[in-house]
């Protein structure tokens, strides 16, 4: 990707990372409207909109050259909320001992290492054991074979079932009393409402405020995408 291009693709993430930033909006099912921090404005808890990690690959250059060809580059298909973020268009099969799971989503950008994020009942399909794990902790993590159109990668660490985290501006963090890292329960509303606990605080520069879970935990409290949450305990 030539500089230009790079220029270019940053300015969008900006600007998108900005929209979000300014609130998000009432959608048809009725769901409240974030403020500027993506907490909800009318009460002085924090409130935080939810968002559901399904399986994914992140790549190490070596590894995207081995499965796509050398050079190839990540074709931007969705914007992530938090900045420089995105869903590309390249998918990847993903083997182990067990089973196969296909059209895994590769995210960018491009890592140090490769990861791999999967649910708990994704780690039964393949045959394997997914430890819980913040993203880049991966030591003593399994491994798996990844498949794609130029070639396969069979690594040796990596597979992690991700940690349910809240994501979060570090003016935010400081507003609250948090620190990076720190620990909460988060309270969940509605008929299959509950406390989510040991949910962690990543709080950095430029992040976006939201809660990411994974689809097995989202369908257990019936969570959609940009729901709100409210942390509770702390």
């Amino acid at each position: 990707m030539d500089s230009k291009q790079e220029a270019i693709e940053r300015i969008i993430d900006r600007a998108l990372a900005h929209r979000i930033m300014q609130g998000l909006s009432v959608n048809g099912s009725g769901k409240q409207a974030a403020n500027a921090s993506g907490i909800q404005a009318q009460t002085e808890t924090l409130t935080i909109p939810v968002g559901i990690s399904n399986r994914h690959v992140h790549l190490s250059r070596t590894d995207m050259d081995t499965l796509f060809g050398p050079g190839a580059v990540l074709r931007r298909k969705k914007a992530m909320k938090q900045p420089g973020q995105f869903a590309a268009e390249e998918t990847v099969t993903i083997k182990g001992p067990k089973g196969v799971l296909n059209k895994v989503r590769v995210l960018g950008p491009l890592r140090p290492e490769t990861q791999v994020e999967i649910s708990i009942a994704d780690g039964f399909v393949l045959g394997i054991k997914p430890p819980l794990r913040m993203s880049g902790q991966l030591e003593d993590t399994p491994g798996i074979e990844i498949i794609g159109p130029h070639g396969c990668v069979h690594t040796t660490q990596g597979v992690i079932a991700a940690m349910r985290h809240i994501h979060m501006p570090l003016e935010t963090a400081a507003q609250f009393g948090f620190g990076n890292g720190d620990v909460v329960d988060v309270e969940v509303g509605g008929d299959r409402g509950g406390v989510l606990r040991q949910v962690a605080i990543r709080a950095t520069g430029d992040s976006v405020t939201e809660m990411h879970v994974d689809v097995e935990e989202a369908n257990a409290f019936s969570l959609q995408n940009d729901d709100l949450v409210r942390i509770c305990g702390y």
